[in-house]
């Protein structure tokens, strides 16, 4: 598992804005610096991707040079849209998915189930997938739409991105998605009685796109 802010770098500064009440305020500010996050993710991880060489003509000469491959980006609508942008910006060329999960009415004892309404995707056999969500919370709808993606193909790696993820969220996924690698801009420790994570940064959706009904 990768965690970003256990190294000291300026992606520090976009998780702490990410997180503080007085910059939250400012949606298209918090939308950019998820994006960021996304960026600094997406460069880390592609450092693992498998690499081909193949030569291009320059104006001068020609130059042998090393071609990263092109992963599936799949992210969780709406509020892995931002994040998922981050990623795109640099893996401009890769293909998506696109799932729509959220947590259904809680029940008295605050716990949920996971509905599933959408899901689109390319081919996956055989290619290195990206799942991308904001919040690792409790990591059920992860897992699920890790599950309902596998009707497109089995890919030949799987990598998790988050900018926030509890404890609790990153043992479930790697007790259930064993294969896969973690990537995260933080670790909190905890979650509350509605299954949020502590501190956190609140409802990722909502601070970049406003309220919903």
């Amino acid at each position: 598992m990768f965690i970003l802010t256990e190294t000291n770098s300026i992606a520090s500064r976009f998780v702490t804005e990410l997180r503080d009440v007085t910059v939250q305020t400012d949606s298209m500010r918090f939308r950019r610096n998820m994006e960021r996050i996304g960026e600094v993710l997406a460069y880390e991880i592609s450092k693992t991707l498998d690499f081909s060489a193949e030569t291009i003509q320059t104006p001068l000469a020609p130059i042998a040079v090393q071609q990263p491959e092109k992963p599936v980006l799949a992210t969780v609508l709406r509020a892995g849209l931002p994040l998922y942008q981050g990623f795109l910006n640099y893996f401009d060329g890769a293909e998506s998915a696109f799932i729509g999960a959220y947590r259904a009415a809680h029940k008295d004892d605050h716990s949920f189930e996971v509905a599933m309404e959408y899901l689109a995707a390319p081919s996956l056999e055989g290619k290195t997938l990206i799942i991308i969500d904001p919040m690792l919370a409790t990591g059920k709808s992860l897992v699920l739409s890790y599950k309902s993606l596998l009707n497109a193909g089995t890919p030949k790696a799987v990598h998790i991105a988050a900018a926030i993820g509890s404890r609790a969220g990153v043992d479930y996924l790697l007790a259930n998605i064993p294969n896969a690698k973690l990537w995260i801009g933080a670790v909190d420790e905890s979650l509350n009685d509605h299954f949020y994570i502590v501190p956190g940064l609140g409802d990722a959706g909502d601070l970049a796109y406003g309220s919903k009904l």
